[in-house]
């Protein structure tokens, strides 16, 4: 398959607008080449390419105890090796997205995706858990060049409604994957131990990375890369950090992130240790509450090409508001008990699916010259934000309450970002993103 440039593909649509002014780069497809260049199967790729970080988290997870048996290690310990994924991912990704802005988008994916399979293939000999953090700071590297390079492609082709869909539709496999991947994870150490997941990792890297050479196409001729070397690099994030709205906008899919990531890391102890429920039918909520986030952005995806992303975002995160609030009432009075718990956190993801693409897509969408190093600084916000939040459920207690308010802290924290920081409730703003 022939390598696919800017060519004609690119013309014809305006990109969105944000505050009333124009955004700088005004390169935008047509709707037909649009339709043609995000079929579903180019999707599924870029939305497997984002998912690679969730997959190597959430296959790992049965393992966690394990391997602190046979390295001899205490579950602090190992358990950061949960933490040096995301910490490698925050840290990678603001390496990975200027060199993608300045050397096209292929081969930052490539070589990331190559890291990835490398690192894989070595965390199956590690010989001590020491080593193995070491290893999994560096897979965490190598997977964000994955992540970073689907959002690069989506702002090089796409802005405002258009491009809030397709991240939508991204949601699908990023939801997915984690509510398969743990049940993936624990059949093969049973079976073969937890090294053999490694292995899997390294193979499922092997097969993603000759699908993108084979298939993802180079959106991102030379004629619109940086050229400017790491005081380039310096000089867009310093651009970036100048435009309060883009940090407002790349800070919220965090806290929502935040939210999520403490649901993640609570509800297992929450719903077993203090409601009493076997590993079996958590597990069957779990899945049950991810198809909440995965319906909520595929919702949002229906509707986004009627409605400005940012219009969405704004009544999006006061009804999260309320459903956390309904959240702390059942885990601090008992009313309703199990129930009422999973049917608020159910609202809550539900609702989750409609913040982060949208949010994404406008702040990409200001600076689309160098979109790599944009979605570079709203990942690497992901990760950070939700490794500084989640360890707060622990600290509070871990208990219901705890859960809640973390949760709650979070969408209020973004709710106020957005009323602060953005027009989106200013009067007279009609349409923003």
């Amino acid at each position: 398959m022939a390598r696919a440039t800017d060519g004609g593909a690119l013309t014809g649509v305006p990109p969105a607008e944000s505050d009333g002014a124009a955004l700088q780069d005004r390169v935008a497809p047509s709707s037909a080449a649009t339709s043609r260049a995000f079929r579903p199967a180019f999707v599924g790729l870029l939305g497997a390419m984002a998912a690679l970080g969730a997959v190597t988290v959430d296959i790992y997870l049965p393992s966690l105890p394990t391997v602190a048996a046979e390295l001899g290690s205490s579950d602090a310990a190992v358990q950061l090796t949960i933490s040096a994924v995301l910490l490698g991912a925050a840290l990678g990704q603001l390496i990975v997205g200027p060199m993608s802005d300045r050397f096209g988008r292929r081969r930052p994916a490539l070589v990331g995706i190559a890291l990835h399979v490398v690192a894989s293939l070595l965390c199956m000999l590690a010989p001590t858990i020491g080593m193995l953090i070491a290893l999994r700071f560096v897979q965490g590297v190598g997977n964000s060049a994955a992540g970073i390079t689907a959002m690069a492609v989506i702002r090089d082709r796409l802005t405002g409604g258009p491009a809030a869909r397709v991240i939508s539709r991204l949601m699908l496999v990023i939801g997915v994957a984690p509510l398969f991947a743990p049940t993936v994870g624990g059949l093969i150490a049973g079976v073969a131990g937890w090294r053999a997941v490694f292995g899997v990792l390294a193979a499922f890297g092997l097969a993603l990375g000759l699908a993108v050479w084979r298939w993802l196409p180079e959106t991102l001729p030379p004629a619109r890369r940086t050229t400017a070397g790491v005081g380039g690099a310096l000089r867009g994030y310093r651009a970036l950090l100048g435009d309060r709205h883009f940090l407002a906008l790349a800070v919220i899919p965090g806290l929502t992130m935040g939210a999520l990531i403490s649901y993640v890391v609570g509800s297992p102890f929450v719903l077993q240790v203090d409601y009493g429920l076997t590993a079996q039918q958590f597990a069957l909520v779990f899945a049950v509450n991810g198809l909440g986030l995965v319906a909520g952005s595929q919702v949002n995806a229906a509707i986004v090409h009627r409605v400005a992303p940012m219009r969405i975002v704004r009544v999006a995160l006061p009804l999260t508001l309320v459903a956390a609030g309904a959240l702390l009432v059942f885990a601090v009075s008992g009313v309703g008990g199990v129930v009422g718990i999973l049917a608020a956190l159910w609202v809550i993801l539900f609702l989750i699916g409609f913040i982060a693409g949208n949010a994404s897509a406008i702040a990409l969408g200001r600076h689309g010259e160098r979109a790599g190093t944009a979605a570079a600084v709203i990942g690497a916000t992901q990760a950070g934000v939700a490794g500084l939040v989640s360890p707060l459920v622990g600290i509070l207690g871990g208990d219901a309450v705890a859960l809640a308010l973390v949760i709650l802290g979070s969408l209020l924290a973004a709710t106020l970002v957005l009323a602060i920081a953005t027009p989106a409730y200013r009067r007279g703003v009609h349409h923003v993103g």
